[in-house]
């Protein structure tokens, strides 16, 4: 049954668990670390993971437009030091939920620059996903702040990193791939840390010029080395799972975060999901279905 689905979506459901038990894990982390600390140890070990993977089976693409492959690394380090600061000044669900916007940010950045198509089954599978995130989530009493726009950001610049994926899939090894974004994920921390005790930054950017501080307990560092290596398998699943299938057809199932999120959140704590939140999850099942069909059909 499993050879009968599509490699992207396995891919992305994989991928979509292990970035809901990464955004568990950075909530854990962020009382004791900034999110761009976070950033960094995370890059810097899967720096390391992606390297080791590299030597030990070399690609075999030759590369090309080196530009979009550094591009790839700058988007997805935008989107990921946003979404760990929302994370860690917002609700876990509240700042997943935000992040969630990629898809219906990629479904139009790939109809504008990749040239796909979004043909009704589509729009409409991309808006019931939403709507069911919605009802998981229940925002009606959230309010939308600064931290709130920042977080849509960090949506759209997944969906610009993700949409460069799909630009140089054919040219480029995954490991490569990735490889760029956890290398300039790790640098560009540095220099912010570098740059931080001669900038006074007002309070609204001050997350981006946070001192570092070494993590001196143990469980700090076993925990940032775990976070690192699911962290990496998770990019890893996600830029195979965008170059494997359409860019819209994976942002809905992406949004399969969100219920494994919901179960990691009660794990941690967290109140069992009532009505509304199994009914969001059935719309987003329901929103994957009706594109998963017509994906069948082109």
């Amino acid at each position: 049954m499993l050879k009968n689905i599509d490699r992207g979506i396995l891919y992305m459901l994989l991928g979509a668990l292990i970035s809901a038990l990464n955004g568990a894990i950075t909530k854990i982390l962020s009382e004791d670390l900034s999110a761009l600390e976070i950033v960094f140890f995370r890059n810097l070990i899967g720096v390391l993971i992606i390297l080791y993977a590299l030597k030990h089976t070399p690609p075999k693409l030759a590369g090309g437009k080196f530009h979009l492959l550094i591009m790839r690394g700058i988007y997805g380090f935008t989107a990921m030091i946003l979404f760990f600061y929302t994370i860690s000044v917002i609700p876990l669900a509240e700042a997943i939920t935000l992040n969630k916007t990629s898809p219906l940010f990629g479904a139009i950045l790939a109809f504008y620059l990749l040239r796909e198509q979004l043909n009704k089954t589509t729009i409409l599978a991309l808006i019931i996903g939403f709507i069911g995130i919605i009802l998981i989530t229940k925002p009606m009493g959230m309010s939308i702040s600064y931290e709130h726009v920042l977080g849509i950001l960090g949506g759209f610049f997944a969906a610009a990193a993700y949409t460069t994926i799909k630009k140089i899939k054919d040219i480029y090894d995954a490991r490569v791939i990735v490889l760029a974004f956890v290398g300039i994920g790790t640098i560009a921390p540095v220099i912010l840390f570098l740059l931080a005790p001669y900038i006074d930054a007002p309070s609204s950017l001050a997350f981006l010029f946070e001192a570092f501080s070494m993590p001196m307990r143990l469980d700090l560092w076993l925990i940032i080395a775990f976070m690192a290596l699911i962290s990496t398998l998770s990019q890893w699943l996600l830029t195979k799972a965008y170059s494997a299938s359409n860019i819209a057809i994976i942002g809905v199932i992406s949004y399969t975060n969100i219920p494994f999120a919901i179960g990691f959140g009660w794990m941690l704590g967290d109140k069992f999901p009532d009505f509304l939140t199994f009914m969001g999850i059935g719309l987003i099942i329901l929103g994957g279905i009706l594109v998963g069909r017509r994906s069948k059909k082109v």
